[in-house]
């Protein structure tokens, strides 16, 4: 026991002896740490740029890396804005300098005008001139380029009959997008207009061949008087034919012992107010179970005066058309003395649902004439090919079934109609 007493003894010893020198240890340890602090942060407090200048660029790192879009696409983003930023400024520079040298050469003109004018009493007459000539001279080019047409001309004494002839036209004006027209002629005498021939339409030709003839019964006493006009349109289905050129002839001033063939250049055509010819109001009801149409003609108002009086005995023609061929026409009482009348008669046809999107119903307004053929005042359509209103009208119909919708209708005249119905939709 103690032996065992005197190793626990020697034993506790040497634990004592090996704890007491590292005691001092930490201390020294602690003094380097507390020397070294200072000298630690010293950097940070010398150089806080650098500091924030990292610490900005890690948080935009980490939001760059947050973002749901992979790194190509910001960087093609940051490109394009790059992109934009420099055509804005390219483009407001070139701006500014842009009109400094406007400026400078407006300057530089008003002073010139004005030498000359102290030096020179008759400048201004001379360029005013020559401006004059030039102008005519442009203005001759413009005529030249509108084209020319090939017409013939012939008096039929033992019929009464004035023959005219339009053959062909060459290097038109193109009026159309695609640089080319599609031209038809037209054919009246002035100062009445009653009566107006037209040629077939040529799709997308400016040289076209029409071969066409055309008669206008009137004696010959009272051709003298006439004025021919040939006037050459370019068709369009959307909108009002525009005028290429035309071409007067005096009749008085032709010798119409023998046939006559020439060319002629187009000249610039008048501008004339469109004529009104008055307005008729139709209502449509399709009923497509039993394949019924009915038309109502309602009542029209501000007609064209045809009588000499100053009205007209109006009454309206129907023409049910099916794939361009006549099914059935109709047509209301003659309303007399009137040029607001009102008519307000239903007429129905038999038309199957499978058929109704290729019908066509042309609507008429006719003068009444006991002694002579009566005399078409305006027209319309609807249906199949029509536009603007006529189709608005026929789409309303087939919207709304069994239900009569009622729509008024500008009449035009007869000649842009038929030559409307005669052209295939696009």
């Amino acid at each position: 026991m103690y032996t065992a007493g005197m190793r626990m003894a020697s034993v506790q010893f040497r634990a004592r002896r090996a704890a007491e020198p590292a005691k001092p240890e930490p201390e020294h340890e602690k003094e380097p740490e507390q020397v070294e602090e200072p000298a630690a942060h010293v950097p940070p407090a010398h150089h806080p740029g650098h500091h924030n200048y990292d610490h900005m660029k890690n948080k935009f790192m980490n939001e760059i890396g947050h973002l749901p879009l992979p790194m190509w696409a910001v960087g093609a983003i940051v490109v394009v804005v790059l992109v934009l930023v420099g055509c804005c400024t390219f483009c407001l520079f070139k701006k500014c300098f842009g009109k400094k040298k406007k400026t400078k050469k407006v300057r530089e003109r008003k002073a010139g005008r004005r030498r000359k004018a102290d030096n020179e009493g008759g400048g201004e007459g001379g360029d005013k001139e020559e401006g004059d000539k030039k102008e005519g001279e442009g203005e001759e080019k413009e005529q030249e380029k509108l084209g020319k047409l090939e017409f013939s001309l012939d008096y039929n004494f033992t019929d009464a009959q004035l023959i005219v002839g339009i053959l062909q036209a060459q290097d038109l004006a193109a009026m159309d997008m695609g640089g080319t027209s599609d031209p038809y002629v037209k054919v009246y005498l002035l100062p009445d207009k009653k009566k107006k021939h037209e040629t077939k339409v040529q799709r997308k030709n400016l040289c076209p061949v029409f071969n066409e003839t055309f008669i206008f019964k009137i004696p010959y006493t009272e051709l003298g008087g006439k004025i021919l006009v040939l006037q050459v349109f370019d068709f369009d289905r959307f909108s009002k034919h525009d005028v290429i050129g035309e071409i007067k002839i005096p009749m008085n001033s032709v010798d119409l012992g023998q046939p006559m063939q020439c060319w002629r250049d187009l000249e610039n055509s008048e501008k004339e107010e469109a004529e009104k010819l008055g307005d008729v109001c139709i209502s449509l009801r399709y009923v497509p179970t039993a394949g019924k149409l009915t038309i109502n003609i309602m009542e029209a108002k501000n007609l064209k005066k045809m009588d000499v009086g100053g009205l007209s005995d109006p009454f309206v023609k129907i023409v049910l058309q099916h794939n361009g061929k006549r099914i059935k026409k109709k047509k209301t009482t003659v309303k007399k003395n009137t040029l607001n009348p009102y008519f307000n008669e239903s007429f129905s046809f038999e038309i199957p649902f499978e058929q109704i999107q290729k019908v066509q119903v042309v609507i008429t307004v006719y003068d009444y004439d006991k002694l002579g053929s009566n005399d078409a005042i305006g027209k319309t359509f609807m249906g199949y090919g029509a536009t603007g209103v006529g189709l608005k009208h026929w789409s309303e119909m087939l919207a709304n079934p069994r239900r009569p919708v009622a729509q008024w209708h500008v009449l035009c005249p007869e000649e842009e109609v038929d030559a409307a119905l005669k052209v295939p939709p696009r």
